[in-house]
């Protein structure tokens, strides 16, 4: 099944968000401002492992400036939502070219996390300014509503 079979009630919840981090990632535009600027925020990608919003951004802007022709395709995403909090599980084929060494890489993952409803507080989240440059921490230039992930987990699979 595809991210657009995966159509969500609504559009601007956390589904949609997770849907349109990976078109942004495939895009190659900043990530940044689908996490919150949160202290205790947490990534653990394939080689990584981040904490903090400040370690977040710096390894998103990282990646987003030494990779490029994404590939992201969802097998199965499932979201739960409660208030204001959200989690999700995908399994997600993902693909990448190194910009510096010309590598391509391939690999079939499995993504889960933790996403928060923000209050949209005039351009701000958690009331800190967008200190990045990416986007507008409202959701102007950055992910629909105000779901904002606080974790997120990929890790390779072994199939």
């Amino acid at each position: 099944m595809t991210d657009s079979e995966h159509t969500s009630r609504r559009e601007a919840g956390p589904a949609a968000t997770i849907r349109e981090y990976y078109e942004t990632l495939r895009a190659g535009e900043a990530l940044s401002p689908y996490f919150a600027t949160d202290p205790n925020a947490v990534k653990f990608g394939i080689t990584e492992h981040l904490d903090g919003y400040e370690e977040i951004a710096a390894g998103l802007r990282s990646q987003t400036e030494t990779t490029t022709d994404w590939h992201i395709e969802s097998h199965g995403l499932v979201v739960g939502e409660r208030d204001a909090h959200a989690w999700f599980g995908d399994r997600v084929s993902m693909a990448w070219t190194d910009t510096a060494t010309g590598e391509r890489h391939d690999y079939e993952t499995r993504w889960s996390g933790t996403l928060e409803r923000q209050e949209d507080n005039g351009g701000e989240n958690h009331g800190d300014a967008d200190t990045d440059g990416d986007s507008d921490a409202n959701g102007d230039d950055g992910p629909p509503a105000n779901w904002r992930f606080v974790s997120m987990h990929v890790s390779r699979s072994e199939s």
